[in-house]
């Protein structure tokens, strides 16, 4: 049944009618009128803190919101995702990544058929083949112990498995050096392995399909460097191993389908790093540590599922998300990590929330008259305070920021300048939230002293809205429950905007066309081109800078 046009809801326009009430309400005015509204605008669960009363809503904008949700039947939506049915509609796919990290004896069904034992399945056979390679039983091809580990995959079967491996950095195997291969620049490939033997690396090549252009060129390009030094094709099967689910070409390569780990067409890309696309993760922090970062997952699942709208954490952030993005026509989110481990974070929830939710159009096909999708980006504090924080706090577009920061340090340094610098570090956190909030007034500046000139440089409106997300400590659990968190927000926003999360279409067509330019570039003698004048230009001009002709 289709659902009515989203604007055109009553929930909506009484969102639309309350912001031309509040939409100049300065914080500092929202802030005096409830003395405990930083207590009050605050959510706890799975260990995250959440303090959102920073955002430039009041309780009436809350109620509004969460009747929106209603209206939009979120409940039923949450429900339907986790009991297997088919909401991925553009690919008549059920979405269940929460099944990767669901406790044996759980069941979960698709099609009749439960998945969580096959789940666990998968889960043993990593858990095996690691602490063979931890402990130095498995070895390669000369008997010499596997010290060097490179996935390569691309898009999700990078992201997640690069992100959590400097997330978790902390926790790793330090006698093994863990590297990625993603861009199909072949500067990439070069520079992991430039000061590695291949008698000593492993490679895990991540497709599912097996037929991923850019992931294919950088295995083929890894299966040459290890020949050159190996000499012998049976080296292949101690060197290489494969998560995918074509055995046919995983065979041909290769590469044993022993040494195959399979997923599922209910995994998508950008929400399988806690599947058999997290083999490196395993290797590199071992299986304890990765059934915690499950745990971790499954425990914001939980949260998300049972949890009221009030205190829920991702429906909150997702909520707050639509008010930013649809009624501050806020187009940006800045993830700002006060944490060096997270420092791949934000990119990694580019692609979580960008190809989600990167959609123009409805689950009926027809075009949204909303804004969907907003920007992610950001950098660890404090870097980014000496980069872009200048256009957050006095820029003409509003960025609204999310501030994570933990606790306790995982490298606590000796004490400087009387605090030591993890205190340092969270103490720009907060107070980077409490500026952007409350800004400085121009009768604030004059009173320091200042001439009436700089007046104007050094005012700042303030009113900048920021939610900040603290823990006790990065762990394993803590990288769960935040990843968890996202990708749940991430749903919240889509059911919203009536779009399917999980499918990525848009990156189909550059894909496709670049395989006839690749035939047009590489063709011998000159290929009669039919593109765009613009297109024909620049392929003309690459062959003859690739042959030398231009100078």
């Amino acid at each position: 049944m289709s659902r009515p046009n989203l604007t055109t809801q009553p929930q909506w326009q009484a969102l639309q009618q309350h912001f031309s009430q509040i939409g100049r309400q300065h914080l500092r005015e929202l802030f005096a009128a409830d003395p405990k509204r930083g207590e009050q605008l605050t959510a706890e669960g799975v260990g995250l803190y959440l303090d959102y009363s920073k955002q430039r809503v009041n309780a009436e904008t809350l109620r509004l919101l969460r009747e929106l949700a209603e209206s939009c039947d979120l409940q039923q939506h949450i429900a339907a995702m986790f009991s297997g049915d088919k909401i991925n509609t553009t690919e008549q796919r059920a979405v269940l990544h929460v099944a990767l990290r669901a406790p044996a004896g759980e069941q979960i069904l698709v099609d009749g058929h439960d998945v969580v034992p096959d789940v666990h399945a998968v889960l043993d056979s990593m858990v095996a083949f690691a602490e063979q390679v931890r402990s130095g039983a498995w070895t390669g091809h000369t008997g010499k112990r596997i010290r060097n580990v490179i996935s390569i995959g691309i898009g999700g079967s990078d992201l997640g498995p690069v992100m959590a491996y400097e997330a978790l950095r902390d926790y790793s195997q330090r006698d093994m050096t863990f590297r990625f291969v993603s861009n199909v620049d072949g500067t990439d490939f070069a520079e992991a392995t430039r000061d590695l033997d291949a008698a000593e690396t492993l490679f895990i090549v991540c497709s599912k399909t097996f037929t991923t252009l850019e992931t294919l060129s950088n295995a083929h390009a890894a299966r040459s460097w290890c020949l050159q030094t190996l000499g012998d094709d049976q080296a292949i099967a101690k060197h290489f191993v494969a998560v995918s689910t074509n055995a046919a070409e995983v065979s041909k390569f290769g590469i044993d389908t022993a040494h195959m780990f399979g997923f599922w067409d209910w995994v998508g890309g950008r929400y399988s790093m806690d599947a058999s696309v997290g083999l490196s993760t395993v290797l590199a922090i071992g299986p304890d540590r990765f059934r915690e970062m499950l745990a971790g997952f499954h425990a914001m699942d939980q949260h998300f599922r049972q949890t009221p709208w009030e205190n829920n954490l991702p429906v909150l952030m997702g909520l707050l998300g639509i008010w930013n993005n649809n009624f501050l026509d806020a187009a940006t989110v800045a993830v700002l990590p006060y944490e060096q481990y997270l420092k791949r974070f934000p990119a990694y929830l580019q692609q979580l929330t960008m190809e989600s939710n990167g959609k123009h159009v409805t689950l009926d096909g027809a075009e949204v008259d909303y804004a969907t999708g907003p920007i992610y980006w950001g950098e660890p504090g404090t870097n980014g305070q000496h980069s872009f924080y200048q256009l957050i706090h006095q820029g003409t577009r509003i960025v609204p920021c999310d501030f994570i920061g933990f606790g306790q340090p995982l490298n606590p340094l000796p004490a400087q300048h009387g605090g030591d610098q993890h205190d340092l570090l969270m103490a720009n956190l907060i107070a980077q939230g409490e500026a952007l909030a409350f800004g400085k007034s121009a009768q604030e500046v004059r009173a320091e002293g200042t001439a009436e000139s700089l007046v104007p440089h050094r005012t700042f409106d303030g009113n900048r809205p920021s939610s900040t997300i603290l823990a006790a400590k990065l762990t394993p659990h803590a990288l769960g429950t935040l990843i968890a968190l996202y990708e749940h927000s991430v749903f919240v926003q889509g059911v919203i905007w009536n779009i399917d999360s999980f499918d990525q279409w848009g990156v189909e067509l550059g894909k496709q066309l670049a395989k006839t330019t690749i035939a047009e570039l590489i063709a011998k003698d000159e290929p009669e081109l039919n593109h765009d004048s613009s297109t024909n230009t620049l392929i003309r001009r690459y062959r003859h800078l690739r042959d030398g002709f231009i100078a």
